[in-house]
């Protein structure tokens, strides 16, 4: 847990990150940190408690993750996001019911310990695991910036990192569309719109942008599986509640 004097440091070393990333973000309010301790105090809640079936695997939650092992803040494999953006995203989920497909989530609410934890890994340009499956065209050290953001829009509880399944008529037996490419794949490939992939690959990530668009999500380009909420419910103010 950061302690109350820790977490002023955390939001100092942030906010010098943003600012040096400068192009794409100095037009932006800089962001504040919540004094919430608690899920309940910043307004965060399960998409379980809205849709207790919900498909989840959240990769940073364990091991199966670009940095290779549980990222600090994730104690436990939830979803948790700003109630207004788990409302719309169970809406999401039941129309796609009708149509026997579903959401499966990977990510969700992101601490801002966690994103420290990210740059941090950025940096350690020793450590290259995760290179043969998540980007083995780019150099570790462009990691930073388009990919690696040193204050995370995850961290607002509006963001979802997610892909989409189709089902058996019984809404049971469900399987993966596939979009071309894994779950954080750092590629040109991995672009909403990229050339690089099938005609039906393509269909599918159309899929998936249409049942959120519907809601009001929006698509990151760079990435299929990243959606926000718009309007944010809370724009300017980050969070750093453990996911537990």
């Amino acid at each position: 847990m950061i302690t109350s004097t820790r977490r002023p440091l955390l939001l100092l070393g942030l906010l010098v990150a943003l600012g040096a990333t400068g192009r794409a973000h100095a037009a932006e309010q800089p962001p504040t940190l919540s004094p919430a301790t608690t899920a309940a105090a910043a307004n965060l809640v399960d998409i379980r408690s809205l849709v207790p079936d919900m498909a989840e695997d959240i990769k940073y939650a364990g091991s199966d993750n670009f940095v290779g092992a549980p990222v600090d803040g994730y104690l436990a494999p939830k979803c948790l996001l700003l109630r207004p953006v788990a409302e719309a995203l169970a809406r999401v989920e039941h129309e796609l019911r009708t149509q026997h497909r579903r959401l499966k989530i990977w990510d969700c609410y992101r601490p801002a310990r966690a994103v420290a934890h990210f740059v941090r890994w950025a940096h350690d340009l020793d450590d290259q695991r995760t290179k043969p499956q998540h980007y083995p065209t780019l150099d570790k050290s462009k990691l930073l910036g388009d990919y690696i953001a040193p204050v995370s829009g995850h961290s607002r509880g509006a963001t979802i990192d997610l892909t989409l399944e189709r089902c058996a008529a019984d809404g049971k037996r469900c399987e993966a569309l596939d979009m071309g490419t894994d779950f954080d794949f750092f590629d040109v490939r991995a672009h909403t719109d990229t050339p690089g992939i099938t005609a039906q690959q393509h269909a599918n990530r159309q899929l998936l942008r249409d049942a959120m668009q519907r809601e009001g999500f929006r698509n990151y380009p760079m990435e299929w599986w990243h959606y926000t909420l718009s309007p944010e419910p809370t724009p300017h103010t980050i969070y750093d509640v453990p996911v537990q």
